[in-house]
């Protein structure tokens, strides 16, 4: 299935997975608010898809992304403005346009390329896994234009970082390999390929029961920073919902008879 997303963003589902692209390779896919809205409306539109079990989201053409278009968005005074605004939402555009992927029940595999700064660096931050090229550049870039990562950064970094080492980076903006980055635990994998990394990723994750890779998803974020108390509260409520749904008979059956399974749609639901 193919469904073109106007406004900077592609989409391609294909059976169980959905490539996600960003679209704006004559900018090195900076990102402007109609990129920052397509971003939460094809997230939105994953949703939908039940059968879709896992997300790869890249760029396309020489880089990720390097982050916020500013010469764009500043020509747009109001709509910044307007963009902060939360509407009784925990999260602004800024910040949706990041966390809605983490949100999403399903895996989401950043492929990071080229360069991958700023706000760039914070929507690959809200994925679950990070796959990059030895040589992609990386940045907490906001510090040199004089701010402060404001995406949902200073969650997805403080579950990366000892915090002395996140304060250096969005302080100094420092430009740092994927090598680099890996050795620090900012992206899960290095490669040449990391989108040939990604998709054998993909596969393995699709191979296993929907509702248990979703619940796994939801698990850890759930109990990772809760009491001892409230991430066994999470464990319970996460399991007896999986358990409610086919796969994990199907799951069960075909381990017994040593069979593959063949799993229905997702029925875990966040």
């Amino acid at each position: 299935m193919t469904n073109a997303v106007p406004q900077r963003i592609s989409l391609d589902i294909r059976g169980a997975i959905a490539h996600v692209r960003l679209a704006r390779p004559d900018k090195l896919n900076g990102m402007d608010f109609p990129m920052l809205r397509a971003l939460v409306r094809v997230a939105g539109e994953i949703r939908r898809h039940r059968q879709v079990r896992a997300v790869i989201l890249s760029g396309e053409g020489a880089a990720f992304s390097t982050g916020l278009d500013f010469a764009a968005v500043t020509r747009k005074p109001w709509e910044v403005i307007k963009a902060f605004v939360t509407l009784g939402r925990s999260t602004n555009l800024f910040q949706r346009a990041c966390w809605c992927w983490r949100e999403l029940p399903v895996p989401v595999i950043a492929v990071l390329h080229g360069r991958c700064y700023g706000g760039a660096m914070q929507v690959a931050l809200a994925a679950d896994f990070r796959i990059a090229t030895p040589d992609c550049e990386l940045s907490v870039m906001e510090g040199k234009w004089g701010l402060i990562p404001d995406m949902s950064g200073s969650v997805s970094l403080r579950e990366l970082l000892p915090i002395d080492v996140a304060k250096r980076l969005t302080m100094t903006a420092q430009v740092i390999s994927g090598t680099e980055a890996k050795a620090l635990n900012l992206v899960t994998e290095v490669a040449d390929d990391p989108m040939a990394a990604a998709e054998a990723l993909a596969a393995e994750l699709c191979a296993r029961s929907p509702d248990a890779v979703a619940g796994a998803k939801a698990l850890f974020q759930r109990a990772w920073s809760a009491s001892i108390r409230g991430a066994f509260a999470a464990e319970r409520r996460i399991q007896f919902q999986i358990m409610r749904g086919p796969n994990w008979r199907i799951a069960l059956r075909a381990g017994l008879e040593k069979k593959p399974p063949q799993f229905r749609e997702r029925s875990f639901r966040r």
